[in-house]
């Protein structure tokens, strides 16, 4: 059975992230190139300012043809509002419950205002082997 442990222990400490001003189409070809849901978009000091999911890449594509227009930038189409975040001293099985509450396959974890990292459903996975062992 899992036990509680610390965020810190388990997160991605240097997640994939892009820039605000970052073309759409580059930002798609590093969630392909990683294999990855999605990116977290921070400014120049490390401030986590956004998130890029794949599903607002498709958004962004989808009304760029139907709107006969330019695809734009990684700001003009990632999630700014109400982001949900982690601190690195959270514990890992509340991090899991509330992921599951609210249907989010990763989260941030930010400390002093800054990304420190990213945790996600294939880390909480992980967690849970090593708990097996």
């Amino acid at each position: 059975m899992l036990q509680s442990v610390n965020l810190r222990d388990y997160m991605l400490p240097n997640p994939v992230k892009v820039r605000p001003d970052d073309n759409i189409m580059d930002a798609m070809k590093v969630i392909i190139e990683n294999k990855i849901s999605g990116v977290c978009v921070v400014d120049m000091e490390m401030n986590l300012v956004g998130v890029l999911s794949e599903m607002d890449c498709l958004r962004a594509v989808l009304s760029a043809i139907y709107n006969n227009t330019g695809i734009g930038v990684v700001q003009d189409h990632m999630a700014r509002d109400n982001l949900l975040i982690a601190h690195p001293d959270e514990d890992i099985v509340n991090v899991a419950q509330d992921m599951l509450q609210k249907n989010k396959r990763r989260r941030p974890v930010v400390e002093n205002g800054k990304l420190i990292g990213q945790i996600t459903c294939r880390q909480l996975l992980s967690a849970v082997m090593k708990f097996r062992k």
